[in-house]
């Protein structure tokens, strides 16, 4: 996505007194990662791998007040946040070019359940960064005869799981040197793989994908195994029970299956309750462990199904 229409989409949503002071700080906006506004905090920008307090530079910090998120608010919502209370029951809403706004307040609850939120303190517009080519290095290692293994990506929160997943559906749906392009359905549960808006995705995840957004994950990779029939089923951060057991039922109507999930290591992820079974019988053909000592996205190492090590520090 071009800098500038990522720097106007951002802009558009926040406060005038907040969209001033983030315009004054110069920021690149290919490494803005995230603007936190928290009411009575300092404004907060993840810039990098380093957060910064705004204005900064010694000048007073600005202090976000309420009248500044319920600005921001209305103007994520288009003046309507209850139009947008499934989201919200989510706890986000995703605005043009597939950025993300986590929001937190008081919630209100019907049946156990969370059914909105009211009061909103806190806001955390996450940058969508789509980085085109980032699965290249990767790609000899979680490919054979010209398909796509089963892969698992093991990463830490922040380190770019989704920014890779995304480029990998795209290159495994257009096809590449490794790969022959084939069917992928996506189940996009939080509108982060595809940004959709308006029922049209923002980001570039291939000519021969589709994608069912805003969809629990096991729910979605049954509807797409019947309606669309895909080669290869793409989702992001699994972890339920009935996630596992959805996968399970893909792979045995050959699917193939890209994963992501939250972990520091092979160690970590072979003892979650809910894939310690799957780790053990060796359904995943490839684990990809990311790190984010200098960038995010960066590959710690590639794992085969028995454990043993493809290659490190790619």
């Amino acid at each position: 996505m071009d800098v500038n229409r990522k720097q106007r989409q951002i802009l558009s949503v926040l406060a005038r007194p907040v969209r001033a002071v983030v315009e004054g700080a110069g920021l690149d906006f290919g490494q803005v990662r995230e603007i936190r506004m928290r009411i009575a905090k300092p404004l907060i920008v993840v810039y990098g791998n380093e957060e910064r307090l705004l204005p900064g530079d010694g000048k007073e910090r600005h202090i976000v007040t309420r009248e500044e998120m319920r600005e921001t608010l209305e103007y994520v919502s288009h003046y309507s946040l209850y139009a947008y209370e499934q989201e919200m029951r989510q706890g986000f809403i995703t605005i043009e070019g597939g950025h993300r706004v986590g929001v937190i307040g008081k919630a209100i609850l019907e049946q156990d359940r969370v059914k909105n939120l009211q009061y909103i303190s806190s806001v955390n517009i996450r940058v969508a960064h789509e980085v085109i080519g980032c699965a290249d290095k990767v790609f000899p290692y979680i490919t054979k005869n010209r398909q796509i293994c089963h892969t698992l990506i093991i990463s830490p929160p922040c380190c770019g799981k989704t920014t890779l997943i995304r480029d990998l559906i795209r290159q495994v749906s257009d096809g590449n040197a490794y790969v022959k392009g084939c069917s992928v359905g996506v189940v996009d549960e939080r509108s982060e793989l595809g940004g959709c808006y308006l029922g049209v995705a923002q980001n570039e995840l291939g000519m021969r994908t589709d994608i069912l957004d805003g969809c629990p994950k096991a729910q979605g990779m049954l509807m797409l195994i019947r309606s669309m029939a895909p080669q290869v089923i793409a989702v992001d951060e699994i972890g339920a029970p009935e996630d596992i057991r959805a996968m399970e039922y893909a792979m045995q109507c050959g699917c193939t299956l890209i994963a992501s999930v939250h972990g520091r290591d092979m160690e970590e992820v072979s003892e979650k309750p809910v894939l310690s079974e799957l780790v053990r019988r060796k359904r995943f053909e490839r684990y990809v462990v990311l790190e984010n000592r200098k960038r995010p996205g960066e590959i710690r190492a590639v794992f085969d199904q028995r454990g043993s090590l493809l290659c490190c520090g790619l």
